[in-house]
Protein backbone atom coordinates (compact mmCIF):
# COMPACT_ATOMS: atom_id res chain seq x y z
CA UNK A 1 0.00 0.00 0.00
CA UNK A 2 1.45 3.36 -0.47
CA UNK A 3 2.13 5.32 2.45
CA UNK A 4 -0.61 8.00 3.43
CA UNK A 5 0.52 8.89 6.99
CA UNK A 6 0.40 11.94 8.17
CA UNK A 7 -1.25 13.40 5.25
CA UNK A 8 -4.53 15.82 4.94
CA UNK A 9 -7.27 14.60 2.64
CA UNK A 10 -8.86 17.82 1.03
CA UNK A 11 -9.47 17.02 -2.62
CA UNK A 12 -8.80 14.33 -5.41
CA UNK A 13 -6.36 16.84 -7.10
CA UNK A 14 -3.57 16.43 -3.87
CA UNK A 15 -3.33 12.68 -4.78
CA UNK A 16 -2.16 10.66 -7.69
CA UNK A 17 -3.68 8.04 -9.63
CA UNK A 18 -1.76 5.16 -7.65
CA UNK A 19 -2.32 7.15 -4.11
CA UNK A 20 -6.44 7.17 -4.72
CA UNK A 21 -6.23 3.77 -5.99
CA UNK A 22 -4.32 2.20 -2.93
CA UNK A 23 -7.20 4.13 -0.71
CA UNK A 24 -9.71 2.22 -2.87
CA UNK A 25 -8.20 -1.16 -2.79
CA UNK A 26 -7.15 -0.56 0.94
CA UNK A 27 -11.47 -0.05 1.56
CA UNK A 28 -11.96 -3.11 -0.28
CA UNK A 29 -9.85 -5.20 2.20
CA UNK A 30 -11.67 -3.64 4.85
CA UNK A 31 -14.94 -3.89 3.72
CA UNK A 32 -14.54 -8.08 3.03
CA UNK A 33 -12.41 -8.18 6.63
CA UNK A 34 -15.77 -6.68 8.10
CA UNK A 35 -17.93 -8.98 6.25
CA UNK A 36 -16.13 -11.68 7.33
CA UNK A 37 -15.93 -11.08 11.15
CA UNK A 38 -12.09 -10.45 11.08
CA UNK A 39 -11.99 -6.55 11.23
CA UNK A 40 -8.88 -5.66 13.28
CA UNK A 41 -8.54 -2.41 15.19
CA UNK A 42 -6.13 -0.37 13.99
CA UNK A 43 -6.81 3.20 14.99
CA UNK A 44 -7.20 2.20 18.97
CA UNK A 45 -6.57 5.54 21.20
CA UNK A 46 -7.25 7.78 18.37
CA UNK A 47 -9.25 10.52 18.14
CA UNK A 48 -11.00 12.33 15.57
CA UNK A 49 -12.60 15.80 15.88
CA UNK A 50 -15.65 16.01 13.72
CA UNK A 51 -16.66 19.56 12.31
CA UNK A 52 -19.64 20.25 11.05
CA UNK A 53 -20.82 23.61 9.50
CA UNK A 54 -23.36 21.83 7.51
CA UNK A 55 -26.18 18.86 8.03
CA UNK A 56 -25.14 15.54 6.83
CA UNK A 57 -26.68 11.58 7.56
CA UNK A 58 -24.28 9.54 5.63
CA UNK A 59 -21.07 11.50 6.12
CA UNK A 60 -21.73 12.13 10.02
CA UNK A 61 -22.41 8.18 10.37
CA UNK A 62 -19.39 6.84 8.13
CA UNK A 63 -17.15 8.71 10.01
CA UNK A 64 -18.42 7.85 13.51
CA UNK A 65 -19.37 4.15 12.75
CA UNK A 66 -15.78 4.20 11.00
CA UNK A 67 -13.51 5.32 14.17
CA UNK A 68 -15.46 2.87 16.24
CA UNK A 69 -14.78 0.12 14.50
CA UNK A 70 -11.25 0.54 14.20
CA UNK A 71 -11.02 1.71 17.68
CA UNK A 72 -10.32 5.01 17.64
CA UNK A 73 -13.39 7.78 19.59
CA UNK A 74 -15.35 10.94 17.99
CA UNK A 75 -16.61 13.92 18.84
CA UNK A 76 -19.03 15.85 17.11
CA UNK A 77 -18.99 19.68 16.60
CA UNK A 78 -21.65 21.61 15.37
CA UNK A 79 -21.74 25.57 14.95
CA UNK A 80 -23.38 25.71 18.39
CA UNK A 81 -21.46 23.45 20.15
CA UNK A 82 -17.99 24.96 18.54
CA UNK A 83 -16.63 28.86 18.86
CA UNK A 84 -14.64 28.56 15.41
CA UNK A 85 -15.32 31.05 13.36
CA UNK A 86 -17.43 32.95 16.35
CA UNK A 87 -14.98 33.50 19.41
CA UNK A 88 -12.25 31.61 17.85
CA UNK A 89 -10.42 31.77 14.71
CA UNK A 90 -10.17 29.37 12.21
CA UNK A 91 -5.86 29.02 12.67
CA UNK A 92 -6.56 28.95 16.45
CA UNK A 93 -9.32 26.06 16.50
CA UNK A 94 -6.60 23.99 13.77
CA UNK A 95 -3.90 24.02 17.14
CA UNK A 96 -6.06 23.56 19.84
CA UNK A 97 -7.80 20.24 18.24
CA UNK A 98 -4.34 19.39 17.17
CA UNK A 99 -3.27 18.92 21.15
CA UNK A 100 -5.95 16.99 21.33
CA UNK A 101 -6.85 14.97 18.46
CA UNK A 102 -5.17 12.49 15.94
CA UNK A 103 -7.51 13.87 12.99
CA UNK A 104 -9.83 16.81 12.36
CA UNK A 105 -12.72 16.37 9.76
CA UNK A 106 -14.56 19.50 8.28
CA UNK A 107 -17.84 19.58 6.27
CA UNK A 108 -18.78 23.29 5.47
CA UNK A 109 -19.38 25.76 3.03
CA UNK A 110 -15.56 26.88 2.01
CA UNK A 111 -12.94 25.16 0.76
CA UNK A 112 -10.70 27.76 2.15
CA UNK A 113 -11.64 26.85 5.53
CA UNK A 114 -10.77 23.13 5.04
CA UNK A 115 -7.20 24.30 3.72
CA UNK A 116 -6.56 26.72 6.42
CA UNK A 117 -7.54 24.20 9.28
CA UNK A 118 -4.89 22.15 7.65
CA UNK A 119 -2.40 25.05 7.22
CA UNK A 120 -2.55 25.34 10.97
CA UNK A 121 -3.29 21.87 12.25
CA UNK A 122 -0.59 19.57 13.34
CA UNK A 123 -2.82 16.49 12.32
CA UNK A 124 -4.91 15.29 9.28
CA UNK A 125 -7.40 17.37 8.26
CA UNK A 126 -10.38 15.53 6.24
CA UNK A 127 -12.68 17.44 3.87
CA UNK A 128 -16.28 16.23 4.36
CA UNK A 129 -17.87 17.63 2.18
CA UNK A 130 -17.26 21.37 1.01
CA UNK A 131 -18.74 23.71 -1.78
CA UNK A 132 -15.88 22.56 -4.20
CA UNK A 133 -15.03 19.56 -3.75
CA UNK A 134 -16.41 16.56 -2.04
CA UNK A 135 -13.27 13.41 -1.85
CA UNK A 136 -15.05 11.08 0.66
CA UNK A 137 -17.83 11.01 -1.92
CA UNK A 138 -15.71 9.71 -4.88
CA UNK A 139 -13.66 7.40 -2.87
CA UNK A 140 -17.12 5.67 -2.34
CA UNK A 141 -18.54 6.08 -6.25
CA UNK A 142 -15.16 4.49 -6.95
CA UNK A 143 -15.57 1.78 -5.18
CA UNK A 144 -18.89 1.02 -6.16
CA UNK A 145 -17.78 1.48 -9.63
CA UNK A 146 -15.30 -1.03 -9.08
CA UNK A 147 -17.76 -3.63 -7.45
CA UNK A 148 -20.01 -3.60 -10.37
CA UNK A 149 -17.58 -3.04 -12.91
CA UNK A 150 -14.37 -4.66 -12.21
CA UNK A 151 -12.18 -3.50 -15.04
CA UNK A 152 -9.21 -0.87 -15.14
CA UNK A 153 -10.45 2.74 -15.49
CA UNK A 154 -9.83 3.61 -18.96
CA UNK A 155 -12.10 1.22 -19.91
CA UNK A 156 -15.01 2.93 -17.30
CA UNK A 157 -17.21 5.44 -18.96
CA UNK A 158 -19.26 7.58 -16.95
CA UNK A 159 -21.74 10.38 -17.12
CA UNK A 160 -22.72 12.88 -14.42
CA UNK A 161 -26.22 14.59 -15.29
CA UNK A 162 -27.12 18.17 -13.54
CA UNK A 163 -26.23 20.97 -12.14
CA UNK A 164 -22.29 20.75 -12.35
CA UNK A 165 -20.88 23.51 -11.22
CA UNK A 166 -20.80 22.44 -7.82
CA UNK A 167 -18.70 19.27 -5.77
CA UNK A 168 -19.97 16.63 -7.58
CA UNK A 169 -19.57 18.11 -10.61
CA UNK A 170 -15.73 19.38 -9.83
CA UNK A 171 -14.74 15.96 -8.33
CA UNK A 172 -16.59 13.67 -10.80
CA UNK A 173 -14.68 15.65 -13.59
CA UNK A 174 -11.08 15.76 -11.88
CA UNK A 175 -11.64 12.21 -10.28
CA UNK A 176 -12.10 10.93 -13.60
CA UNK A 177 -9.61 12.68 -15.09
CA UNK A 178 -6.51 11.54 -12.43
CA UNK A 179 -7.86 7.92 -13.25
CA UNK A 180 -7.88 7.76 -16.75
CA UNK A 181 -11.90 7.13 -16.90
CA UNK A 182 -14.18 8.04 -19.91
CA UNK A 183 -15.98 10.86 -17.97
CA UNK A 184 -18.84 12.81 -19.62
CA UNK A 185 -19.75 16.20 -17.88
CA UNK A 186 -23.49 17.01 -18.65
CA UNK A 187 -25.70 20.32 -17.68
CA UNK A 188 -26.68 23.30 -19.15
CA UNK A 189 -23.56 25.80 -20.50
CA UNK A 190 -24.14 27.77 -17.58
CA UNK A 191 -23.89 25.19 -14.97
CA UNK A 192 -20.74 23.59 -16.41
CA UNK A 193 -17.71 23.15 -13.96
CA UNK A 194 -15.37 26.48 -14.07
CA UNK A 195 -12.83 27.45 -16.60
CA UNK A 196 -10.17 26.74 -14.37
CA UNK A 197 -11.10 23.07 -12.60
CA UNK A 198 -11.97 22.18 -16.61
CA UNK A 199 -8.48 23.22 -17.24
CA UNK A 200 -7.16 20.89 -14.04
CA UNK A 201 -9.37 18.00 -14.78
CA UNK A 202 -7.54 18.39 -18.74
CA UNK A 203 -3.97 18.81 -17.37
CA UNK A 204 -4.25 15.65 -15.37
CA UNK A 205 -6.33 14.01 -18.67
CA UNK A 206 -2.82 14.73 -20.08
CA UNK A 207 -1.23 11.95 -18.28
CA UNK A 208 -3.74 9.67 -17.57
CA UNK A 209 -5.06 9.18 -21.21
CA UNK A 210 -8.89 10.32 -19.53
CA UNK A 211 -11.36 11.09 -22.16
CA UNK A 212 -13.40 14.19 -21.29
CA UNK A 213 -16.67 15.26 -22.94
CA UNK A 214 -18.59 18.29 -20.97
CA UNK A 215 -21.38 18.47 -23.06
CA UNK A 216 -25.37 20.02 -22.96
CA UNK A 217 -26.04 17.32 -25.36
CA UNK A 218 -27.84 14.06 -23.05
CA UNK A 219 -28.23 12.07 -25.94
CA UNK A 220 -24.06 12.20 -26.53
CA UNK A 221 -22.78 12.07 -22.94
CA UNK A 222 -25.12 8.98 -22.23
CA UNK A 223 -24.66 6.81 -24.94
CA UNK A 224 -22.64 3.69 -23.95
CA UNK A 225 -22.54 4.50 -20.58
CA UNK A 226 -21.58 2.17 -17.62
CA UNK A 227 -22.96 4.34 -15.18
CA UNK A 228 -24.89 7.61 -14.69
CA UNK A 229 -24.93 9.68 -11.96
CA UNK A 230 -26.93 12.87 -10.48
CA UNK A 231 -27.45 15.13 -7.78
CA UNK A 232 -29.73 17.37 -6.11
CA UNK A 233 -30.53 20.46 -8.12
CA UNK A 234 -30.61 23.04 -5.38
CA UNK A 235 -27.62 22.53 -2.39
CA UNK A 236 -27.75 22.72 0.75
CA UNK A 237 -27.90 26.35 2.06
CA UNK A 238 -29.26 27.80 -1.15
CA UNK A 239 -32.71 29.75 -1.27
CA UNK A 240 -35.64 28.27 -1.95
CA UNK A 241 -36.72 30.58 -4.47
CA UNK A 242 -33.95 28.63 -6.43
CA UNK A 243 -36.23 25.98 -7.17
CA UNK A 244 -38.04 27.72 -9.83
CA UNK A 245 -35.05 28.68 -11.95
CA UNK A 246 -33.21 25.49 -11.22
CA UNK A 247 -36.08 23.71 -12.42
CA UNK A 248 -36.60 25.83 -15.44
CA UNK A 249 -33.03 24.78 -16.94
CA UNK A 250 -32.71 21.26 -15.98
CA UNK A 251 -35.35 19.63 -16.23
CA UNK A 252 -34.44 18.19 -19.80
CA UNK A 253 -31.40 16.68 -17.69
CA UNK A 254 -33.12 14.30 -15.39
CA UNK A 255 -32.20 11.31 -14.77
CA UNK A 256 -35.32 9.60 -15.62
CA UNK A 257 -35.97 5.82 -17.79
CA UNK A 258 -35.53 7.60 -21.49
CA UNK A 259 -32.12 8.96 -20.20
CA UNK A 260 -31.47 5.46 -18.77
CA UNK A 261 -32.49 3.41 -22.49
CA UNK A 262 -30.59 6.40 -23.75
CA UNK A 263 -27.34 4.88 -22.70
CA UNK A 264 -28.19 1.89 -25.31
CA UNK A 265 -26.79 -0.21 -22.18
CA UNK A 266 -29.01 -2.65 -20.61
CA UNK A 267 -26.22 -3.51 -17.70
CA UNK A 268 -25.57 0.54 -17.09
CA UNK A 269 -26.28 1.42 -13.66
CA UNK A 270 -27.28 4.49 -11.56
CA UNK A 271 -25.55 6.42 -9.02
CA UNK A 272 -26.87 9.33 -6.57
CA UNK A 273 -24.87 10.29 -3.42
CA UNK A 274 -28.00 11.04 -1.77
CA UNK A 275 -30.14 12.47 0.04
CA UNK A 276 -32.54 12.20 -3.58
CA UNK A 277 -35.59 13.68 -4.48
CA UNK A 278 -37.32 10.77 -6.48
CA UNK A 279 -40.67 11.09 -4.41
CA UNK A 280 -43.16 13.20 -2.14
CA UNK A 281 -41.98 11.54 0.83
CA UNK A 282 -40.18 13.85 2.07
CA UNK A 283 -40.71 17.75 2.98
CA UNK A 284 -39.01 19.50 -0.36
CA UNK A 285 -40.36 16.01 -2.71
CA UNK A 286 -43.97 17.46 -1.64
CA UNK A 287 -43.33 20.78 -1.93
CA UNK A 288 -41.54 20.62 -5.79
CA UNK A 289 -44.25 18.23 -6.59
CA UNK A 290 -46.91 20.69 -5.28
CA UNK A 291 -45.23 23.52 -7.19
CA UNK A 292 -43.85 22.32 -10.19
CA UNK A 293 -46.29 18.79 -10.87
CA UNK A 294 -42.74 16.57 -10.26
CA UNK A 295 -44.67 14.19 -8.60
CA UNK A 296 -42.45 11.33 -9.94
CA UNK A 297 -39.36 12.70 -8.44
CA UNK A 298 -37.26 15.50 -9.26
CA UNK A 299 -33.89 15.37 -10.31
CA UNK A 300 -34.53 11.17 -10.56
CA UNK A 301 -37.42 9.73 -11.38
CA UNK A 302 -38.71 7.38 -8.96
CA UNK A 303 -39.07 4.17 -11.13
CA UNK A 304 -35.05 4.51 -12.36
CA UNK A 305 -34.08 5.34 -8.23
CA UNK A 306 -35.63 2.26 -7.07
CA UNK A 307 -34.90 -0.17 -10.57
CA UNK A 308 -32.74 -3.04 -9.99
CA UNK A 309 -29.91 -0.75 -12.08
CA UNK A 310 -30.16 1.37 -8.84
CA UNK A 311 -26.57 0.79 -7.04
CA UNK A 312 -27.46 3.47 -4.44
CA UNK A 313 -27.79 1.90 -1.18
CA UNK A 314 -24.29 0.49 -2.39
CA UNK A 315 -22.82 3.73 -3.03
CA UNK A 316 -24.40 5.03 0.38
CA UNK A 317 -23.02 1.73 2.53
CA UNK A 318 -18.84 2.15 0.61
CA UNK A 319 -19.38 5.92 2.69
CA UNK A 320 -18.26 3.75 5.32
CA UNK A 321 -15.54 2.05 4.52
CA UNK A 322 -13.72 4.26 2.16
CA UNK A 323 -13.84 7.03 5.08
CA UNK A 324 -12.96 4.14 7.66
CA UNK A 325 -10.00 3.87 4.82
CA UNK A 326 -8.74 7.20 4.81
CA UNK A 327 -8.42 7.11 8.28
CA UNK A 328 -6.64 4.02 8.88
CA UNK A 329 -4.07 5.17 6.19
CA UNK A 330 -3.34 8.66 7.18
CA UNK A 331 -3.32 8.04 11.07
CA UNK A 332 -2.43 4.11 11.40
CA UNK A 333 1.15 3.61 11.33
CA UNK A 334 0.96 0.17 10.31
CA UNK A 335 -2.37 -0.20 8.51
Amino acid sequence: MTSLFGRDFLKEVDFTAAELDSLIDLAATLKLERAEHRERPRLTGSAVALIFEKSSTRTRCAFEVAAFQQGAFTTYLDPASSQMGHKESIADTARVLSRMYDGIQYRGAAQATAEELAEYATVPVFNGLTDEWHPTQMLADFLTMREHAPRPWGDITYAYLGDARNNMGNSYLVMGAIMGADVRICAPRALWPADDVQALARERASVSGARILITESVEEAVAGADFLATDVWVSMGEPAETWAERIEILRPYRLDSTVVRGSGNPEVKILHCLPAFHDASTQVGRTVAERYGMTDGVEISHDVFESPASIVMDEAENRLHTIKAVLVATLARNP
